[in-house]
């Protein structure tokens, strides 16, 4: 099937089958995609966490808007930006590229000495907001990849941010979550949305030509 086609397949799930997982090669399919995605200045400023233990995601169900969805899902996923953009980081993924593209060190210092400047002025409030858009390419890719393996998946921002922060310890890791991904399959029984027409705006209201 093509992109438009496993595009149009997709719907945002509502109830999942809590017996049927998700394979880890699949998995991992989908994290590639997102892994692969393009970021600005190339610094992958998120990392996805991947939630299988049934612990944890019951201590997660408190702030979640679709705490069903939580549980029965075969994995979430959670994406989560940088806190804030420091020289360290940025250095890293640079470092990373002059290493494995077999380029001198520092091969890039005039380009990243101008971005570090660029965000030495901004609060790091403004540095996560970037980050986390970042992060939404990359869970674009994911439900691309997903829907091309029929994986159903549904994103979602509607949890607590603060309680995934604190149960997942991601401001010990220097992160903020930004949104959830399920994964699994669905329970068609349950799922009111798999059997509705997928409705968007016809093409001539959606674009608009200069």
């Amino acid at each position: 099937m093509s992109l438009i086609e496993n595009l149009n397949w997709r719907h945002a799930t509502k109830a999942y089958d809590p017996e049927r997982k998700v394979s880890e090669e699949n998995v991992n399919k989908i994290l590639e995609a997102a892994r692969l995605a393009p970021t600005s200045s190339g610094l992958q400023q998120f990392r996805i966490i991947v939630v299988e233990n049934k612990e944890v995601r019951e201590k997660l169900v408190p702030g979640a808007l679709n705490p069903e969805c939580m549980m029965e899902a075969s994995c979430v996923l959670v994406f989560a930006a940088w806190d804030e953009y420091t020289p360290e980081r940025i250095d890293a993924i640079y470092d990373r590229t002059t290493e494995e593209r077999d380029l001198p060190k520092g091969r890039f210092d005039s380009y990243t000495d101008k971005i570090k400047e660029m965000y030495a002025k901004q609060p790091k409030e403004e540095h996560f907001m970037h980050a986390a858009r970042q992060s939404y390419i990359g869970l674009g890719m994911a439900l691309a990849q997903a829907a091309e393996l029929k994986i159903d998946t549904t994103p979602a921002e509607g949890f607590d941010n603060k309680l995934v922060d604190k149960v997942l310890e991601l401001e010990q890791k220097g992160l903020k979550s930004v949104c959830l991904l399920y994964v699994g399959y669905s329970d068609k029984e349950r799922d009111w949305l798999s059997t509705m027409k997928k409705v968007r705006n016809p093409m001539d209201v959606f674009t608009i030509r200069m």
